[in-house]
């Protein structure tokens, strides 16, 4: 079997379909949720911190002025962004919870399936039949 018709034969299995439709729905649910945590929760924080914009918030390591914005300051020198990366950190926190909670709803639906009864081969039905007749 060739490298191209090997490629074709894996790539057009189910599960890899699966997968890269997972994979584009999850990026889009993302950009979802860094909304979420960048235009909603991250306002409410930062009012309650100060009403700064709380991805702006960082220790500055070369000596900048502290009044410049986290992007003028990172053009100044290092700084060490926490603000940043604490939004990015609450919105992994988001985003695993809310995954959590669907795979929750899913096992809940699987659940909920009734098990389908064994079924018997006819040989086992006829053996038994016979069993019944000679015990009789």
């Amino acid at each position: 079997m060739s490298m191209m018709q090997e490629f074709k034969s894996f790539a057009s299995k189910g599960n890899v379909v699966d997968l890269a439709v997972g994979v584009i729905i999850g990026a889009a649910f993302g950009k979802i949720v860094d909304s979420l945590v960048a235009d909603i929760v991250m306002p409410v924080v930062g009012k309650i911190f100060g009403g700064l914009d709380f991805s702006n918030y960082y220790v500055a390591l070369n000596g900048q002025a502290s009044g410049l914005t986290l992007a003028e300051a990172k053009k100044a020198g290092a700084v060490l962004a926490y603000g940043n990366f604490i939004t990015i950190a609450l919105n992994f926190v988001i985003l695993a919870f809310l995954i959590f909670q669907m795979v929750r709803m899913f096992n809940k639906m699987k659940k909920d399936e009734p098990a389908a009864a064994p079924v018997t081969p006819e040989d086992v039905i006829l053996l038994r039949e016979i069993r019944d007749a000679l015990k009789k």
